[in-house]
C-alpha cells in the first residue's frame, strides 16, 4: 500500500514517513502542490495525506498549471486535482492547523475522505489511516505520547562548558515527543567535552538535534546570534527561540510561550520571572537590591516597562531574527536589552511595546554556577551605560 505525504514543513513529513514506514506502507513525499501533482502521477497511491498551508509552487519554479491557485488554501489545490481534473476516487486525508471552518467544509466538498486538526498523536495517525485503507503489517508499532503540533519550532541553546548538563535524558525525551521542535545547541568554544556530550546527543536523533560549533568562545550573545540566523534560513519554522542549557526554564513553559506568540500578533514573547524571583532571593536581601537596582536601570534606558529582559527563554516570528540579529551585539550579557532596543528603533517606541509580549514564567529555578557574582552585577550597570549611549 503506498501513501503520498504532502507538507512543506521537514519536520512534518519525517514523522510522519517514518511511523507510516514503521506500520509497514510505502511512503513517497513532496513539499508542494506542484511537486505533489507530478508525484501523484508517478506514485499512484492508495492515500494522499496533504496539510492545507503550504506553497502551491516551490521557489524555483515558475510556470503556467493546470489549476487555479488559492493562497488561502493551496493544499486542496491537491485535492481538486485528484477529484477534479483525474476523476480518482483515491481516498484524501487532510493534516492542518487551520480552523477555519469555510476551508474544512470547501475540503470535504471536494472529496477529502478525513480532516485533522493538529496537534494529533502519530498513534491516532495510523489509526485512521489503516480505517481508510487497511494494513498487513502485523507487528504492533507503540507511538504513544508522540505529538505532531500546530507549528515547527527552532530552538538555539547556547553551550559553554555544559558537560554535565547535557548528559539529560530531557533533551532525548523531548524531542522523541514534540515531534515539531529542532533544537539546535550551539557549542561557544567549551573547554570540557561539551562537543562530545553534543555529538552523543544528536546519534538516532539527527533531524531534530543539531550542532552549530564555534571553535572559539565569543560569549552567549555571540553564540545566539548566530544560533539564531542559522536556524533562520531554515524556511520550515513558524517561530524561532532560544532557552538556556539549563533548563532553568522548562519545555513546559517554553511552549506556553509558543502558544502566546501563535495566538496573537506579538513578534517576541519573553518569559519572566519576576513572579518567581522574589520567593528565591528573598534571604539574600543584599542580591535583591542589587538585582531590583538593575532591573531599574534598564527600564529606563529601554524607556519600556518591562519587568525582565533577561529571562534566558524567548520565541520569535523569522522576521525580528532578520531584522535585529544581522549585526553583532555589544555586549556579551544584555544582548535581549539590545533585541528591544533595535526593535525600538525600527518599529518605534509603542510598535516596539505592541510587538513584545513579557509571559511570567510558571516555574524558573537558579541553576548550580548560574547566578551572577557580585562583580559581574557592577559590569552589567557598566554594559547598560554602554547601550544607552550607542543606541540613544
Amino acid at each position: 500500500m503506498k501513501i503520498l505525504v504532502i507538507d512543506d514543513q521537514e519536520l512534518v513529513i519525517l514523522s510522519l514517513s517514518k511511523c507510516l514506514t514503521d506500520l509497514g506502507y510505502e511512503v513517497k513525499s513532496a513539499n508542494n502542490v506542484f511537486n505533489a501533482i507530478i508525484a501523484y502521477d508517478e506514485f499512484q497511491p492508495n492515500l494522499v495525506i496533504a496539510d492545507i498551508n503550504m506553497p502551491v509552487l516551490s521557489n524555483s519554479i515558475d510556470t503556467n498549471q493546470p489549476f487555479s491557485v488559492n493562497d488561502k488554501a493551496s493544499g486542496l489545490e491537491i485535492v481538486k486535482y485528484i477529484k477534479q481534473v483525474k476523476k480518482h476516487d483515491t481516498p484524501v486525508m487532510i493534516l492542518s492547523g487551520n480552523n477555519d471552518e469555510e476551508v474544512i467544509l470547501k475540503g470535504f466538498e471536494l472529496g477529502v475522505s478525513d480532516y485533522m486538526k493538529k496537534p494529533l498523536s502519530l498513534n491516532e495517525i495510523g489509526a485512521r489511516v489503516k480505517r481508510l485503507i487497511g494494513s498487513n503489517n502485523v507487528v504492533a508499532i507503540d507511538n504513544s505520547n508522540r505529538l505532531i503540533q500546530n507549528n515547527c519550532i527552532g530552538v538555539v541553546i547556547p553551550c559553554y562548558n555544559e558537560e554535565e548538563r547535557l548528559s539529560s535524558e530531557e533533551f532525548k525525551k523531548f524531542v522523541h515527543s514534540n515531534l515539531g521542535y529542532h533544537l539546535c545547541f550551539v557549542n561557544d568554544g567549551s573547554k570540557d567535552n561539551t562537543l562530545g556530550v553534543l555529538q552523543e546527543l544528536c546519534k538516532g536523533n539527527e533531524d531534530r538535534i543539531s550542532i552549530y560549533n564555534c571553535e572559539k568562545n565569543g560569549g552567549k550573545a555571540e553564540a545566539v546570534r548566530l544560533g539564531m540566523l542559522h536556524l533562520a534560513k531554515d524556511s520550515q519554522y513558524n517561530y524561532i527561540g532560544f532557552l538556556d542549557a539549563d533548563l532553568s526554564t522548562n519545555f513546559d513553559d517554553f511552549q506556553e510561550l509558543v502558544n502566546t506568540i501563535s495566538n496573537s500578533k506579538y513578534k517576541i514573547v519573553s518569559g519572566s520571572r519576576i513572579n518567581r524571583m522574589g520567593a528565591d532571593i528573598a534571604k539574600e536581601s543584599a542580591r535583591k537590591i542589587i538585582s531590583q537596582g538593575i532591573n531599574f536601570i534598564i527600564r529606563k534606558t529601554l524607556g519600556m516597562d518591562f519587568k525582565d529582559t533577561q529571562c534566558g527563554a524567548k520565541i520569535m516570528h523569522k522576521e525580528i531574527v532578520e531584522k535585529t540579529f544581522q549585526k553583532k551585539f555589544l555586549t556579551k550579557w544584555l544582548f535581549d536589552v539590545e533585541i528591544f532596543m533595535r526593535m525600538k528603533k525600527i518599529y518605534g517606541k509603542q510598535g516596539a511595546i505592541d510587538l513584545i509580549c513579557e509571559q511570567p514564567l510558571n516555574r524558573w529555578v537558579h541553576m548550580d554556577g548560574s547566578k551572577l557574582s557580585f562583580k559581574d552585577s557592577f559590569k552589567i550597570v557598566g554594559q547598560i551605560g554602554q547601550i544607552a549611549f550607542y543606541y540613544n
